[in-house]
């Protein structure tokens, strides 16, 4: 006998072996197409019902930025949706603790998915329960989709629906507690720069006391004055006492002037910051344009018994076959 042993079947000959064993493998796989029917009914395996939310992230962060800005200079449109930068963001934000913890308290999840608190590992099997049931996505059209499966329909699309509303909530807060931080800044240097403002108006009323309102202006005049009477005049000596006086405070009156208008113009930019962050803080809009609400399914998602039953009997069948094969050459071997 040869060492190398060779299967030396052909097609005709696995055919007409499986006619020979027709009845035995008949019976192999009804037996298997009915065993596999059985164990995935629903007496052996719970169905679940699959429920669906889609949905565009907005591409806008600050409210203020995107209402209260020039068009040329706007970054953000607050219709715009489908970037994919944002629906990456989206996805991080959805997997993220924050929320994923907000989920199991709003929706009782240890209680909904019977998670032994007492056991060795209960925030283990609650990780695996949620990735085995709550999945996120994105689609090719750069939406998101949060996908849900549940013993129950409606519980399944009240927790799509509601992981929906919660990455609203969270992605709000994130950006409130931003804007309440970037609020604070501002407002403290709006209101440092109102007081440097008001400091240099109360120089410039003290100077108007001492009747020095517009320096230039009542210097000229004067000067038009003096050329019209005799120097040596009382008119003349009075209106050079004015115009000494004026000198004295003319360095004074022009550093006042110039700076308080450079202020008022930093105050007038600081003040559309502010107006911008204040309406950061106040003011909320919808973080996303939804496409697709859930719905409770009528038909179950899972366990797809027709697919089960067709891959178990399929692989009954060949395998079977295989053994057959292996048994005939055997015999033929020895």
């Amino acid at each position: 006998m040869n060492k190398n042993k060779e299967f030396d079947f052909n097609f005709i000959d696995i055919v007409s072996l499986a006619w020979k064993h027709r009845k035995h493998l008949l019976i192999i796989t009804l037996s298997a197409a009915i065993l596999s029917a059985i164990f995935s009914s629903p007496l052996f395996i719970t169905p679940k019902y699959e429920s669906e939310v889609v949905f565009y992230p907005t591409t806008i962060n600050s409210i203020g930025n995107a209402m209260f800005t020039d068009l040329t200079q706007r970054q953000a449109d607050p219709l715009a949706f489908g970037e994919e930068e944002e629906a990456e963001n989206a996805l991080q934000l959805l997997n993220s603790s924050a929320l994923q913890q907000r989920i199991v308290k709003n929706f009782d999840l240890i209680k909904h998915y019977n998670i032994d608190t007492d056991g060795g590992s209960p925030q283990t099997d609650l990780a695996r329960k949620m990735k085995s049931n709550i999945k996120f996505a994105r689609t090719r059209h750069l939406a998101v989709s949060i996908t849900v499966l549940d013993e129950e329909p409606e519980k399944a699309a009240e927790i799509a629906n509601g992981i929906a509303s919660i990455y609203d909530s969270v992605k709000t807060e994130i950006q409130r507690q931003v804007s309440l931080e970037a609020l604070t800044i501002i407002e403290d240097e709006f209101k440092g720069k109102e007081k440097e403002v008001w400091e240099l108006r109360q120089g410039l009323q003290a100077l108007g006391k001492k009747g020095i309102t517009n320096y230039e202006e009542q210097s000229r005049a004067i000067a038009e004055e003096l050329y019209k009477v005799n120097a040596n005049s009382v008119t003349g000596k009075r209106l050079q006492a004015v115009q000494d006086k004026l000198a004295q405070y003319a360095g004074e009156f022009t550093y006042l002037n110039e700076t308080l208008i450079l202020e008022l113009e930093s105050l007038s930019k600081l003040r559309k910051r502010y107006d911008k962050a204040k309406v950061d803080v106040e003011k909320t809009l919808p973080q996303k344009f939804i496409l697709t609400s859930a719905s409770a399914a009528e038909k179950k998602s899972y366990p797809i018994r027709s697919l089960i039953v067709l891959l178990v009997t399929g692989a009954v069948a060949f395998f079977s076959l295989v053994v057959l094969v292996v048994m005939e050459q055997f015999k033929k071997e020895k």
